[in-house]
């Protein structure tokens, strides 16, 4: 398979046409058509279907679309690798942080290194919980930042612990709720959950450190305006970085709940590829984390 043929069909199912494809890859339709006609002769099976309104992918088409993906992220990856191995500090660095990273560590990190290395293009997108490491393990972003999970398989990422950091047990102002003095006492109430289930997220893991079975999960979320206003707007429990639940603003409408067993305690640290999928950038940035949290501490 030519790399120009999965390229063209990754792009006509993005664009979900044969015509918007080919605009993007700069190819006129007939071409791009032709191409896609190639690579189901040369796979043997039907990968596009094609209506009046565009085209969309059948399962070997979505396997294939899948792979493909990954194979071209990786090739990416590698040329970006060895041309900053060669001195050449050009390419992209996509970090996946989570809210208290991108207010504190984050800022700091961005404006050094990209005073050091001014043509990397840097691209951050926001994490309730990176726990499930997929989008490291793919190759999606370069650098996941944020609580460090328990259980990382020796060898397979870079770790570096960075900061402290506490988890506090906040409800909407006003809840009942707030006159807790022990976690048993939230046991039945509903919690937000971060992350793709309830099987996982920080609520779960409060819980199990203090031997209790976990709490129902009244909401899923993965977005941090989404767990702001879930809390503020109902019974409902969840767990907030100690800095952005006592923040003026935060305070207007949540309130902190003191149990005796105390908020959730973490170390907010960086996770990366190990080995040789590490990029001279990664590197880089890396050491920058590590100046912005001690300049972090060192201000406490």
């Amino acid at each position: 398979m030519k790399l120009s043929h999965l390229r063209a069909f990754t792009a006509a199912l993005e664009e979900g046409s044969l015509r918007a494809a080919a605009k993007r890859l700069g190819l006129s339709q007939p071409a791009l058509s032709k191409m896609m006609r190639e690579l189901e002769r040369e796979l043997t099976t039907t990968l596009l279907l094609r209506s009046r309104g565009g085209v969309t992918g059948t399962t070997a088409g979505m396997v294939l679309y899948e792979r493909a993906r990954a194979a071209d992220r990786e090739l990416t990856q590698a040329a970006e690798q060895i041309r900053q191995l060669g001195g050449g500090m050009t390419g992209t660095l996509t970090i996946g942080a989570v809210p208290l990273a991108v207010m504190l560590l984050v800022p700091e990190a961005l404006r050094t290194f990209g005073r050091e290395f001014p043509q990397i293009q840097l691209r951050v997108i926001e994490e309730l919980y990176i726990a499930q490491l997929a989008p490291l393990r793919k190759g999606e972003v370069d650098i996941a930042l944020g609580p460090l999970p328990e259980g990382i398989p020796a060898g397979e990422f870079t770790v570096e612990p960075l900061m402290p950091i506490t988890m506090a047990v906040v409800v909407r102002r006003g809840n009942p709720l707030a006159r807790a003095r022990h976690l048993a006492e939230l046991a039945e109430a509903r919690w937000v959950y971060t992350g793709a289930s309830a099987e996982s997220g920080y609520a779960r893991l409060l819980f199990e450190r203090h031997g209790l079975a976990p709490p129902p999960a009244g909401a899923l979320v993965n977005s941090t305006l989404g767990l702001l206003s879930i809390i503020a707007s109902g019974n409902i429990v969840g767990l907030l970085p100690q800095q952005i639940a006592a923040h003026p603003f935060a305070q207007q409408h949540l309130e902190i709940v003191p149990i005796a067993e105390g908020p959730l305690q973490l170390s907010l640290g960086a996770l990366a590829r190990s080995g040789s999928a590490l990029k001279p950038s990664v590197r880089h940035f890396l050491t920058h984390l590590h100046r912005a949290a001690h300049h972090l501490n060192a201000s406490k």
